[in-house]
């Protein structure tokens, strides 16, 4: 099967970023034609009041000026007028060409291979989307847009000044390369390497400041302020850096286009001179040829800098691309394994749950190694959120429920890791359907996440087989993974909106009854009820007006609240007190038959009046929990215990207290503990 056409798959990364933007070809040429009107008012206002002030100066009858002194006027209005009107016209065309970019790169990035933007820091990719994007779209304005009016008003301006003086309009003409041509190209040479380097730089600064903006108390209670504070320095001293070599070309190539300015003038006296004398032109017409070549360059004075725009937009054009490069790459094998690359369109199965924000090692509250969380032992990342509720892929009532066989999530023989790594977890044997309940334990760094990830079709398999419904994740469209795979992961993303639209992430249909009972379901009823407005209540940037606890059952609230037939949730019982956790992940284990989950054609949920002709009984689901408390995992099916990368042992809850001691002893630490800290 072949790929699909991109427009961004080949070629210079400049060109194909442009052609991104989709730019209104119209609205360009007008843009050009006004700012070639503005600048050639200049250029003739110049010229005519060179000839005004020679002409005057010989004192002929006043009615002689008055066209030239009318002509001076209009062309001084003239000048700022149309560069008014350029001014909106262009920067109209970079914002619509803009907007039409970021708009692509975040439908690629929502529905694309997930891996993408996992893989990267936030602030890189905040970068990516904000920052760069915009200068690609700054190529059109401070770019493209300038070169294109001075080549038109470099050949006009050269042409009239042919008309007065051949020899003169060649020897401008000869400058102009000089200083349009000429100059821009060795500041683009000089700033190539050095606006490279000035991309890079900004985005480890955004990076750096948004890491510790993000989550200010943990880096201070860890320690890492200072790290981060260094890290900061050395990312804005190479900006810094970046930014001074390329200004000293910047300068060279500015003091070219002025040694430019100098020679066309004096070009135009040696020229002249002899041709007054020669009677071949008349002496006002020898001021206009000296003096209209310094209203002539304005308009080369700004390619120099149009040139390192233009270095400085395709650099920028790159990091965009790649990033949608990698997010549509087709890297997917048949069976749905990862090849080099991760697998094209991956589904995003965020439902109603979260968006896919994996574990973050400014946030975690228990530690995890690189291996489970960060693609680069680099630096371990942060991971980037890809946002996007299941209600955009279902219509506004959300997903649709599925028939319990197109809900089965089956791996065999699994391996998952971040590609470009070697698997966390081999050899996993699982079987996940509506109605069953699968607890996954262990140390820290063991792979439980990336096992989340990847049987959420977040990660691509490493190895083995993984199937949702038969087919493999990758196989199948977004909507459909959307609506059978539900994942809340631990740091999840809480919108600065109200509790109830936070909610409504799940499916923007629930009601207000249905959201009070989601909230009462992950216990957070008498925090509901000390609220000022109740599902009004506005919730912070990012939840951060929550504690931890509150924040991790809202989040539960909203994944219980999706209709998907499939639970993953990732450590539902942090922050919590261990009645409240053991309480909750039992609830969890036990949501086979959810009342909550409940839609069109289902029972309504608790305290909302029953839809006519609706089956008797609640739809299933199947749940999957990684936790790090044992003692409510009597409720679940089976218990997974990882170590060391494979499933060490499995069974029951009852099964494993009897036949592994690692399990047991944990146990018995874990009630020890309770009873110490009660």
């Amino acid at each position: 099967m072949s790929a699909p056409t991109r427009p961004w798959s080949a070629g210079d990364p400049l060109r194909r970023a442009l052609a991104l933007l989709d730019v209104d070809r119209t609205r360009v040429a007008l843009a050009v034609a006004l700012g070639v009107l503005s600048l050639g008012s200049a250029v003739a206002l110049a010229a005519v009041a060179a000839w005004l002030i020679a002409r005057a100066s010989q004192m002929p009858p006043v009615l002689e000026l008055s066209v030239a002194t009318v002509a001076v006027r209009a062309f001084g209005i003239g000048r700022g007028t149309f560069r008014y009107v350029e001014r909106l016209t262009s920067h109209d065309v970079a914002l619509r060409g803009m907007a039409t970019l970021r708009t692509t790169l975040y439908e690629r990035v929502a529905t694309g291979r997930v891996g993408a933007a996992l893989a990267l820091r936030r602030g890189d990719l905040l970068a990516r989307v904000g920052a760069d994007v915009d200068t690609v779209g700054d190529a059109v304005v401070r770019g493209l847009l300038p070169a294109a009016v001075a080549a038109v008003l470099g050949v006009g301006t050269a042409v009239a000044m042919a008309l007065f003086l051949p020899a003169a309009g060649l020897a401008l003409a000869v400058c102009l390369v000089l200083a349009g041509v000429v100059s821009p190209a060795l500041a683009a040479r000089a700033a190539r390497t050095s606006e490279a380097r000035a991309i890079e730089a900004r985005a480890a600064v955004a990076s750096v400041s948004l890491g510790v903006l993000d989550a200010p108390g943990p880096v201070t209670v860890a320690g890492l302020l200072p790290r981060e504070l260094d890290a900061l320095r050395s990312a804005d001293a190479a900006l810094a850096r970046a930014v001074d070599a390329g200004a000293r070309p910047a300068a060279l190539s500015a003091a070219l286009g002025q040694l430019a300015v100098g020679l066309a003038v004096l070009a135009a006296l040696v020229l002249g001179v002899p041709a007054l004398t020669a009677g071949m032109i008349a002496p006002v017409e020898l001021a206009v040829l000296v003096l209209t070549p310094l209203a002539a360059f304005e308009a080369t004075a700004v390619l120099p800098a149009a040139a390192i725009q233009v270095q400085r937009s395709r650099a920028a054009a790159a990091r965009v691309l790649a990033l949608l490069d990698e997010a549509t790459s087709d890297g997917t094998a048949p069976d749905g394994t990862a090849s080099d690359e991760m697998g094209r369109d991956r589904p995003v199965p965020v439902g109603a749950a979260v968006p896919g924000d994996a574990p973050d090692p400014l946030r975690r509250s228990t530690p995890a190694s690189d291996a489970e969380l960060a693609p680069s032992s680099a630096c371990p990342p942060e991971p980037a959120a890809v946002a996007s509720a299941a209600a955009a892929d279902a219509g506004p009532s959300g997903a649709t429920q599925q028939p319990a066989s197109s809900a089965t999530l089956a791996a065999r023989d699994l391996a998952c890791g971040w590609p470009g790594r070697e698997p966390v977890v081999r050899g996993l044997d699982l079987d996940v359907r509506p109605g069953r309940s699968v607890a996954v334990v262990g140390p820290s760094g063991t792979g439980k996440t990336t096992l989340l990830l990847t049987l959420a079709g977040l990660l691509p398999a490493r190895g083995g087989s993984l199937t949702l419904g038969g087919l493999p994740p990758g196989a199948l469209p977004r909507p459909e993974v959307t609506s059978r795979v539900v994942l809340t992961t631990e740091d999840a993303h809480l919108f600065e909106t109200t509790v109830l639209e936070n909610l409504r992430v799940a499916r923007g249909d629930v009601t207000d009854d249905e959201a009070r009972a989601a909230l009462d379901r992950a216990g957070l009823t008498a925090w509901l009820a000390g609220l000022p407005d109740g599902l009004a209540t506005p919730l912070g940037a990012d939840g951060r007006n929550v504690s931890g606890g509150e924040r991790r059952r809202l989040l539960l609230a909203r994944a219980l609240l999706s209709r998907a037939p499939l639970l993953l949730v990732d450590e539902p019982a942090e922050h919590l007190d261990t009645a409240t956790a053991d309480r909750l992940v039992r609830d969890l284990l036990t949501t086979g038959t959810d009342p909550l989950a409940a839609g069109p054609g289902s029972p309504a949920a608790p305290g909302s009046p029953a839809r006519p002709g609706s089956p008797a009984g609640p739809p299933a689901r199947g749940v999957v929990v990684v936790t790090h408390r044992l003692s409510a995992l009597d409720a679940a099916d089976e218990v997974l215990v990882l170590r060391d990368g494979r499933v060490a042992a499995r069974g029951t809850h009852a099964q494993l207290l009897a036949s592994d001691a690692g399990y047991r002893e944990a146990q018995a630490r874990e009630q020890h503990e309770d009873r110490e800290d009660p």
